[in-house]
């Protein structure tokens, strides 16, 4: 099976290295793995502005031809799912991992007023927008959604779920360890893998 290249994208605070761990397994894996820096990653951009940064990472680092698999990390399930949603990234997407997201919007958010963070709170227009036809899109893609039931970040952690794709629930302690835990690698893997019908 030829493996499509893999991008993933970070959350608030991380930069690239948050992903070393799963970066060299999935390399030892036999695939092309890529990330890049959201500037600025600490919730004073709109996260249109952070979706925009991927969407030209894609255009400049693969042909249109070329199709990708994307990893979107917490704050990253949202814009890599604005990139799908919004910007026509089901075009060239096959599989899409999003790994403890505030899809549905975390209380958490509620503690800073910076407009990244205002965006995940669970009543911002930004929430309700990506949600009222995630279905419709993101059903072009195989999605797989990983979450832990211990997330002190997602709040409540169930927020990741929409109701589609593959949902799968793998009880790692802390939220910064969902890029990290051995189990959960193992289903990264295993969701890259998949076949595409």
């Amino acid at each position: 099976m030829v493996k499509n290249p893999v991008l993933l994208i970070h959350g608030l605070y991380d930069t690239v290295t948050v992903f070393d761990q799963l970066s060299a397994y999935l390399a030892l894996g036999g695939w092309s793995v890529h990330s890049l820096n959201l500037i600025p990653n600490y919730g004073s951009a709109k996260l249109e502005d952070l979706a925009s940064q991927m969407a030209d990472y894609i255009t400049n680092t693969f042909s249109d031809e070329q199709p990708i698999d994307i990893i979107g990390f917490s704050m990253g399930g949202l814009i890599t799912r604005y990139y799908l949603q919004r910007l026509d990234g089901t075009k060239q997407v096959q599989r899409y991992i999003n790994i403890s997201a505030p899809n549905r919007g975390t209380t958490v958010a509620y503690s800073l007023p910076l407009p990244g963070i205002v965006q995940m709170r669970p009543d911002s227009e930004f929430i309700k927008d990506l949600n009222k036809d995630c279905q419709k899109k993101l059903n072009q893609v195989k999605c797989t959604f990983i979450w832990t039931p211990y997330d002190l970040m997602i709040i409540p952690p169930s927020s990741t779920l929409l109701g589609m794709g593959k949902e799968i629930q793998i009880p790692v302690i802390l939220h910064g360890w969902m890029v990290k835990d051995q189990r959960v690698l193992k289903v990264i893997k295993e969701a890259l893998l998949e076949p595409i019908v």
